[in-house]
């Protein structure tokens, strides 16, 4: 929000005051009271949590200044005043404890307020008062911190998919492609936040792709699954399954290696020794080998 120079015309203060109430402020007015001179403008601001925000004040000439005054009243929060007067060049806090809002620089320079990192907590009503000769000026911010939804989107069974948007401030809104059925489900949570989960359900196989489309004042997403020729799954499912199968399988296959190697290492060849069984058998065998041939000799010599 850009705040506005000072001038010192209080005519063109008034017209700028009617021209913001107009365009871009809320509930804008101004009133006469006694005499004194009352202007009251309303604005609705919106900051994104963890953003800087410039909460700026009513410009008019610091020459009738006597008293600037902030007056926070955050959700759930007791309220907190922060002053300043002119005379004397004096600031005053009650019951501020939230060292983030301060002044966006010296009150004598600036009325503005700043809230230096914006957090859930700051959601509430901030309104600057000013007093001064000409009359009392007050501009209210309504503020309203906005929280960005984490977006997933994935595949289910039976040609669905199932679209998230987790603890976004406001809650988000889910649209599909192709048409088709969905049902769609807001889970509030207590710092405010909404998470928003919509199942989608479409009817033919024919379907190649399955868009979630997320609608949000902190940005919009897109996001997308490629469906195969069944459309049952995503895509990518498949190439993950495929890619892990084949790591699994390399490292089965290393592993046999490794072993095999180690064993070949630690085996050795030897030349198998004989048994004494068979030493002693081998003798024998020799003279039974003997007397049988000279058996055959005799018994030639006596035909």
């Amino acid at each position: 929000m850009s705040c506005f120079w000072r001038t010192s015309d209080l005519v063109v203060l008034l017209i700028w005051g009617v021209f913001v109430a107009e365009s871009s402020c809320m509930n804008g007015n101004q009133t006469s009271q006694n005499g004194s001179l009352r202007a009251e403008v309303s604005a609705p601001v919106s900051a994104q949590m963890g953003t800087k925000a410039l909460l700026c004040c009513i410009p008019i000439s610091w020459t009738k200044v006597i008293l600037i005054a902030w007056k926070i009243a955050l959700r759930g929060q007791p309220p907190c005043t922060m002053s300043y007067k002119v005379e004397t060049n004096e600031t005053n806090e009650i019951n501020c404890t939230d060292r983030r809002i301060t002044w966006a620089s010296t009150p004598d320079q600036s009325p503005d307020l700043q809230i230096n990192t914006v957090a859930l907590g700051h959601d509430g009503h901030y309104s600057c008062e000013i007093a001064s000769a000409e009359g009392h000026f007050q501009m209210i911010h309504d503020l309203q911190v906005l929280v960005p939804p984490e977006v997933t989107l994935f595949p289910g069974d039976n040609r669905t998919a199932v679209c998230e948007a987790i603890a976004g401030k406001p809650a988000a809104q889910i649209f599909w492609a192709p048409a088709g059925y969905h049902v769609t489900k807001n889970e509030s949570h207590s710092n405010g936040s909404v998470t928003v989960r919509s199942a989608y359900h479409w009817e033919h196989n024919t379907v190649s792709a399955v868009v979630c489309f997320v609608s949000h004042p902190t940005g919009n997403q897109t996001l997308t699954i490629e469906l195969n020729e069944g459309g049952g799954k995503a895509l990518g499912s498949y190439i993950s399954y495929i890619i892990l199968s084949i790591i699994f399988i390399l490292i089965i296959a290393g592993c046999f290696w490794l072993w095999k190697s180690s064993d070949f290492r630690k085996c050795k060849w030897t030349r198998p020794e004989a048994s004494p069984v068979v030493e002693e058998l081998f003798p024998r065998m020799k003279c039974n080998l003997m007397l049988a041939t000279q058996r055959r000799a005799i018994h030639s010599m006596t035909l």
